[in-house]
């Protein structure tokens, strides 16, 4: 584990984003607000937090809705992201989030962030070994 202040500045512009996207997470029923922030490959950050709903299959994600944000303004290549909780400890990507964000990179760095400032790094293949990956045939 890093402490903060050990970080690259974009690391730590990252962290920091997620920190405060954190704080727009909408969580009545498990009470555990999340927030993302993904970093392109050119630098631009979009942030995302967790949205539940009391149909819980249809609460999304921080990752995911950093992902999509980014996506829907025409993002592709993607460095890192930066996940971070309320938990004392390391609050990891659920595996819908890995295989969503497994499609535009497995060498992408997951930065798995403790609410005290410490965090560790994954890439996306360290988490997910074996995506479901659909080749259609010829």
């Amino acid at each position: 584990m890093i402490k903060l202040p050990a970080m690259d500045f974009p690391v730590e512009k990252m962290i920091n984003t997620a920190r405060a996207a954190k704080e727009a997470a909408y969580a009545p029923y498990s009470g555990l607000r999340v927030g993302a922030a993904l970093l392109t490959s050119q630098g631009r950050l979009y942030k995302g937090c967790n949205i539940e709903n009391v149909s819980y299959g249809l609460t999304v994600c921080a990752e995911r809705v950093a992902f999509y944000k980014a996506f829907s303004e025409g993002e592709r290549q993607f460095a890192a992201m930066a996940v971070i909780s309320d938990l004392d400890g390391f609050c990891s990507p659920c595996g819908a989030c890995r295989q969503v964000l497994s499609e535009f990179g497995a060498d992408l760095k997951i930065y798995i962030c403790s609410k005290n400032g410490e965090f560790i790094v994954k890439t996306l293949t360290e988490l997910l070994p074996e995506p479901f990956i659909f080749r259609p045939s010829s």
